[in-house]
């Protein structure tokens, strides 16, 4: 994984990892790496990597089980709610660009409709 300088490694890496739930690479219940190797993968600090754990686990993302390790959450309504942010972050930063191109939102829309058609 590249990493921008424009955000902190921890986030990258948790929005990373929400992408992963949400997209299903990582699938409700599942059992996730420990620490030490998702540090590994991503290549960053063992700290680091432990932040974006804990952060990940206060949101209710992850669940650690004393003594078996950590496990994405099952709970339908959380993921739904994560599924709805990540989506209103993208239609936003989308919006945004297409008027700093010029395009209004009706033109916004005719053009995704038309993209939709092909």
């Amino acid at each position: 994984m590249r990493f921008s300088a424009s955000a902190p490694i921890y986030l990258q890496v948790m929005d990373h990892i929400k992408r992963a739930i949400v997209s299903g690479g990582l699938r409700p219940g599942e059992r996730v790496e420990s620490v030490r190797a998702l540090a590994a993968r991503y290549g960053i600090n063992l700290n680091t990597m432990q932040r974006a754990c804990a952060e990940l686990e206060r949101e209710g993302l992850i669940e650690t089980r004393r003594g078996v390790g950590s496990f994405v959450t099952e709970d339908a309504a959380r993921l739904a709610a994560l599924r709805e942010r990540l989506a209103a972050e993208l239609t936003e930063e989308f919006l945004a660009r297409m008027a700093a191109l010029g395009f209004t939102r009706a033109e916004t829309a005719a053009r995704l409709e038309k993209e939709g058609e092909q």
